[in-house]
Parts: C-alpha cells; sequence; structure tokens
C-alpha cells in the first residue's frame, strides 16, 4: 500500500487541501494565454476574410484555394464566376476564394506594367 499512498498520509488520513487562491491562478492564465494567442488571432483572420469576400467586385484578380488565379466576371450571393484564359470561365464557391491578388503584395498587383525581365532588370512594355 505504500506504494501509491505516502505512509504518512495512509497514518493520520488527511487529504491535504486545495491550495486556495495559488490553485487557481495557473489555469486562468493557462485560459488567459489560450485566448490571446490562439482565439483573438483567428477570430481576426476570420474577419479579414469575410470583409475580403464581401468587397470582391466585377474584374478583380483573385487566387482560388486549389491555386487557380482569374478575373471575376459574374458573381451572385453563394457563386463566383472567373475567367481564367481567353474563352475559359469556371464557377466556384465564393467561400473557396483564398484571396484578391495584388492584397499579399501590399497592394501592387502582378499587371502594373512594371514587371522586370530576370536577366536584364528592363522593363517590359
Amino acid at each position: 500500500m505504500g506504494f501509491f499512498i505516502s505512509d504518512a498520509m495512509a497514518q493520520n488520513g488527511a487529504v491535504p487541501g486545495p491550495g486556495g487562491l495559488g490553485g487557481l491562478i495557473f489555469p486562468i492564465a493557462l485560459i488567459a494565454i489560450f485566448y490571446f494567442l490562439l482565439i483573438r488571432p483567428q477570430q481576426k483572420r476570420e474577419r479579414e476574410r469575410e470583409a475580403m469576400l464581401k468587397a470582391l467586385k466585377k474584374g478583380t484578380v483573385v487566387r482560388t484555394s486549389g491555386g487557380i488565379r482569374g478575373e471575376i466576371t459574374d458573381m451572385t450571393e453563394r457563386d463566383v464566376t472567373l475567367l481564367i484564359s481567353d474563352r475559359t470561365k469556371i464557377n466556384v464557391l465564393r467561400s473557396n476564394i483564398a484571396g484578391a491578388e495584388g492584397a499579399d503584395e501590399g497592394g501592387k498587383s502582378e499587371g502594373s506594367g512594371k514587371a522586370t525581365s530576370e536577366k536584364g532588370g528592363e522593363k517590359k512594355s
């Protein structure tokens, strides 16, 4: 029996009481850390994503979660029609839009006319 219960506790029959306020500090601190490090940043990202999806309009170049880039040609509340090539259009769910092009690079879009070639550094026209 000495393996599971210390000999002193077995003789007295006394069980140590809770540590009072000290026993609550660690769980409360742990909950606060989880809130500020995990929950709050996720809620912020979700709000930003919802704002981006609401701000979509025709002519915006977007990227889908599958990696397809295209220009929005038509929209409904649920679907978006993307022009991905000269005569190729696809319908995707609005929720599958991962982001608008140019938003990741600080507002600079790929087709801004300021592209440089890899070797010479000259401007393309």
